[in-house]
């Protein structure tokens, strides 16, 4: 838009300092989690910000319009994220912090729910020489939708954006809000120009060269007034001559024009972005990250659980078994011994099927020995390019009797540390006692501990009442990893019905004797005689790489579950460890009989 500039009166050098009468727009009515930057300061986003955008920015505009669900993102993202649709939010108030100070709420409505002037019989005089503004004046009600913010700064930090009260949808679309208001970002942009010595409609035309950006990051209905503004409370503080951006000139009746043969602003800072990529906004992912073909998502689809899930009628969540193992089905070369056994493609895999999962189980033991991070490190999940802790699987952890020491430098801690992860829940059984200082630490990372007093006949924890109690907390499918033990329980027909569906992969290689195998447990006709164990429907096989995936489905005869009378020493229903140090202590000092819960 080389001649965007013009609007019938276009500033000229002599009259860059006239007056101007701000409109509906002025930043003076910008409010949010940060206020904006003062006038007389300059502004930390550039006319750059606006040709180099973040990432899907149209895509973050609309989903932090919507909020149609709880929205989960990591503290520099949404002060990176919020600013860009502060036209649409506006704070009523904020309820403070709680008593361990690490939480603050603040309360958000839309913009239209109230008005945005209310004349006066009489105006308030004005300061001598300063014009009387001209207010938009729009009627209040016209959208009930509120927000909870919380803000969490801790272990890791972290805001949860959640929709408040009936209202679910605006009575409008975010083009309407972008219509009547501009955001923070776009005015900081225009009075950074600016500040730097150009002239409105300079900065104007320059900001409107490339509009499928402006108009990503709200400013489709961006007017040189807003340039003004946004700068002129600096221009009556600086009385310099401005100028027009290199390569532009001030045509006559036409405003700022672009000059023949110049190459727009737009244009050279993308090419800029292509020789030194450090500039952009974009992150460069971490080495670690993988990647995992869209074609060979496929093969696995109707066996993972659908991303609109919800917890069955049986209060169970969906439920995947998955590990990988030798030709001799062994796990590792010997208890204890973390034994590497999936190719690389095959490992991909295994990351996707974290992502499509809201938490992933293992053993103590498991924990123990291979110090996991239990993350997702697939390309577009959170930390690795996505969104918040989009993809992250809640770690869960089977620790009846507390035996995981963690600290800050467990691989899994150091994960929630770095943004890449979630912090672990760890099921416990109430009768060990516990430090709790660790129970304060597990707490200050976001996670928690879950006790369970719903044991089976051995006096272990049985699983249906752990799958209950994660349900019970919202987790809608479980991705259980191993170690042996737990693969091998889940395997008996006391257990097998509540597994929706196994994915092994097989690699190429024999580990020997005496290591960690997997074998369900033998099984016998009404005769005596011996039969197969178990036998999966539904089977399919694929090849990643030298490695061989086999998906399957545990047959409807297998899926009866078998009786077994429970022993239930309290409320089978999950406690969350604690609301205090002085809970933690007092739960864990009551005592189980000595051959208590020891699954692994």
């Amino acid at each position: 838009m080389s001649e965007s500039g013009h609007e019938g009166n276009g500033d000229t050098p002599a009259d860059v300092h006239r007056q101007d009468n701000p409109s509906d727009h002025d930043q003076a009515d910008q409010t949010g989690p940060h206020e904006a930057t003062a006038q007389s300061n300059h502004p930390s986003r550039t006319i750059k910000d606006l040709f180099n955008p973040p990432r899907n920015i149209a895509a973050i505009r609309q989903l932090l319009f919507d909020v149609s669900g709880r929205i989960e993102l990591h503290t520099q993202e949404y002060d990176l994220y919020w600013p860009y649709v502060d036209n649409v939010w506006v704070r009523q108030h904020r309820a403070g912090t709680d008593k361990t100070g690490r939480y603050r709420t603040d309360y958000y409505a839309c913009r239209l729910q109230r008005p945005t002037y209310t004349p006066k019989a009489v105006d308030k005089p004005r300061p001598e020489g300063t014009p009387t503004r001209k207010k938009q004046i729009r009627e209040g009600g016209k959208c009930h939708m509120k927000l909870k913010v919380v803000r969490y700064e801790g272990g890791y930090q972290g805001v949860t954006i959640t929709q408040l009260g009936g209202t679910t949808e605006h009575l409008h679309d975010l083009d309407t809000m972008d219509r009547i208001k501009r955001s923070t970002v776009l005015m900081e942009i225009a009075r950074s120009e600016v500040m730097n010595g150009y002239m409105p409609a300079s900065v104007y035309t320059v900001m409107s060269e490339d509009e499928a950006k402006l108009s990503a990051s709200g400013g489709r209905y961006l007017k040189r007034e807003d340039v003004r503004n946004a700068s002129q409370v600096w221009r009556q503080q600086h009385k310099e001559t401005l100028r027009v951006h290199e390569g532009y000139r001030y045509d006559h009746g036409n405003g700022i024009v672009r000059q023949n043969g110049t190459v727009p602003l737009a244009e050279t800072v993308a090419n800029a972005l292509a020789v030194d990529p450090t500039l952009s906004y974009y992150a460069s992912l971490p080495p670690n990250t993988l990647t995992f073909p869209v074609e060979n998502r496929m093969f696995l689809e109707s066996y993972l659980p659908q991303k609109s899930a919800t917890v069955a009628e049986d209060g169970l969540p969906h439920v995947t078994l998955t590990y990988a193992t030798s030709m001799d089905s062994s796990l590792s070369l010997a208890p204890g011994i973390q034994t590497v056994l999936s190719g690389p493609e095959s490992k991909a895999m295994t990351h996707y099927l974290r992502s499509r999962h809201d938490a992933i189980l293992v053993g103590v033991r498991t924990a123990l020995a291979d110090d996991p991070a239990l993350n997702c490190r697939l390309e577009g999940a959170g930390g690795y390019g996505g969104l918040g802790w989009e993809g992250q699987p809640r770690p869960v952890v089977i620790d009846p009797a507390g035996r995981w020491l963690l600290t800050p430098q467990t691989r899994v801690i150091r994960t929630v540390s770095e943004g890449k992860g979630k912090a672990p829940w760890i099921i416990m059984a109430p009768g060990f006692s516990i430090d709790p200082n660790r129970v304060e630490m597990l707490r200050y990372y976001g996670g928690k501990h879950l006790g369970l007093s719903d044991y089976d006949k051995r006096w272990r924890l049985r699983w249906e009442a752990i799958l209950r109690a994660l349900a019970a907390e919202g987790i809608k499918s479980v991705m259980i990893e191993g170690g042996g033990m737990v693969i091998n329980e889940l395997l008996l027909p006391q257990h097998s019905h509540l597994v929706n569906s196994v994915i092994i992969t097989v690699a190429p290689t024999y580990l020997g004797r005496g290591g960690v195998t997997i074998s369900a447990a033998p099984r016998q006709d009404h005769l005596g005689r011996p039969q197969a164990a178990l036998r999966f429907k539904e089977v399919r096989w694929q090849s990643f790489g030298d490695d061989a995936v086999m998906c399957g489905k545990i047959p409807a005869t297998e899926r009866q579950p078998a009786s077994e009378p429970a022993i239930i020493t309290a409320p089978s229903r999950p406690v969350s460890f604690f609301n205090s140090s002085v809970d933690a202590q007092n739960t864990f000092q009551r005592r189980i009989p000595q051959s208590g819960p020891s699954q692994s």
